[in-house]
């Protein structure tokens, strides 16, 4: 893969105002559709669940109504689960593979955890794409306070009356080819540093919390999912994504400090999936699979431990 040397917006060395964020959104046009691929899913499961409206995301004339999907009875004592998905727009099956275990997993776990379950918290994203919100912001850096993204920021509200709830927490992603054509490259022109190459891991991988490992956890879903699609080798280095790797297929990040998806809760269990779909030897199909593969393993570990 060739990586480009510059990015077309803005001046090497000098981070973007807003004439340069202005020139980068006006590029991006809509490619599908928040409501006609998420909103009408919602509809279908309204009978199993209860369908939560927790904000809406303004961005000029468009205007985005978030939803998330819950345990019809919400009972004191039962472990808390929130799945998460689409915090980066562009990351499909992490939306349609936290729909797809609404719709074909759940019912198992009906009576035994209380769910929560956002699929597509960042919808403009989703529409065009891309990782960034309408204000080239990433939404999986802004789950701090005070939230410069909409996104987190409603997630964040969703979720503060439940703390102390929950049990796991399992944020679905993706690492695509673009993370090293577009992304990082746009990355580092915004913020006018130099670009670094990055190699894109051929596999599925999570992402711990360094600040709270919790290795077996990480290795059973692991296992899960690898009855459905490939995990990733290591690289060069013996790491993943330029990270070391702690177990097969687990890196760690602080989650906390880097305002990430994951540490919203403060639950015991937190993971971050990663799914490769420009493999070869993945198809749509698999990668959703293997996103809800990875809720149930991690649901299941959970209850294992009662």
């Amino acid at each position: 893969m060739t990586h480009p040397a510059f990015y077309p917006i803005g001046t090497p060395g000098q981070a973007w105002g807003p004439a340069e964020v202005a020139a980068w959104r006006a590029q991006l046009v809509r490619q599908r559709s928040y409501a006609d691929d998420v909103l009408t899913v919602f509809e279908r499961l309204r009978a199993r669940f209860e369908v939560l409206p927790y904000g809406e995301v303004l961005y000029g004339s468009d205007v985005y109504p978030l939803f998330a999907l819950q345990s019809l009875e919400w009972q004191a004592g039962l472990p808390g689960v929130l799945v998460t998905g689409g915090v980066h727009g562009y990351e499909t099956s992490g939306v349609h593979g936290a729909l797809d275990f609404l719709d074909q997993h759940a019912e198992v776990y009906a009576g035994r955890v209380n769910l929560l379950v956002a699929p597509c918290v960042s919808p403009w994203g989703y529409e065009r794409i891309h990782r960034w919100n309408f204000d080239a912001i990433d939404p999986n850096r802004s789950f701090k306070e005070p939230s410069a993204a909409q996104e987190s920021a409603a997630l964040m509200r969703l979720v503060a009356p439940l703390l102390g709830q929950f049990a796991v927490h399992i944020d679905l992603h993706e690492t695509t080819d673009t993370d090293a054509s577009e992304f990082s490259p746009a990355k580092a022109a915004r913020d006018g540093v130099p670009y670094t190459p990055v190699h894109i891991p051929d596999g599925f991988y999570l992402v711990d919390d360094t600040e709270n490992p919790q290795p077996e956890f990480q290795q059973a879903i692991i296992a899960a999912v690898e009855r459905v699609t490939h995990i990733a080798p290591s690289d060069a280095q013996g790491g993943l994504i330029g990270s070391p790797q702690f177990d097969r297929g687990v890196i760690r990040y602080p989650l906390k400090s880097l305002g990430l998806c994951a540490s919203i809760t403060g639950a015991r269990y937190t993971t971050t999936t990663e799914v490769y779909p420009d493999s070869p030897r993945a198809t749509p199909e698999q990668c959703n699979a293997a996103q809800a593969a990875a809720v149930c393993a991690a649901i299941d570990f959970v209850l294992a431990q009662r």
